[in-house]
């Protein structure tokens, strides 16, 4: 093996085995982003229905919390939504550089 002529196989072994670490590091983050957009869309979502009932709910002047809404709009509603946006493509831009890094594509 060419790498056992010049380097040692203790040398070796903790190359590749800090190489593998790395490696399953890159996808226990990715794991993790992933869990956290799940997270994120479904209050997003929970944030839509409950705008969109508080709307009905004023329309027919039935108070469902559309003033409650307006209020948290700014500090939950608008960040989560960044936070998706900028998730899904930092988790796509990973995914791409990963591919074009992987040896066998």
């Amino acid at each position: 093996m060419l790498t056992q002529k010049y380097f040692p196989k203790s040398i070796c072994r903790i190359y590749f085995s800090n190489w593998y670490k790395y490696l399953f590091m890159k996808d226990k983050l990715l794991n993790w982003l992933n869990i956290l957009l799940v997270a994120d869309v479904f209050l997003v979502f929970f944030g839509f229905a409950w705008f969109a009932v508080a709307v009905v709910g004023d329309a027919t002047g039935i108070p469902l919390g559309l003033d409650l809404w307006h209020q948290l709009w700014q500090p939950i509603f608008n960040p989560a939504i960044g936070i998706l946006m900028g998730g899904a493509i930092l988790s796509g831009v990973i995914s791409w550089v990963s591919k074009k890094l992987s040896p066998n594509s």
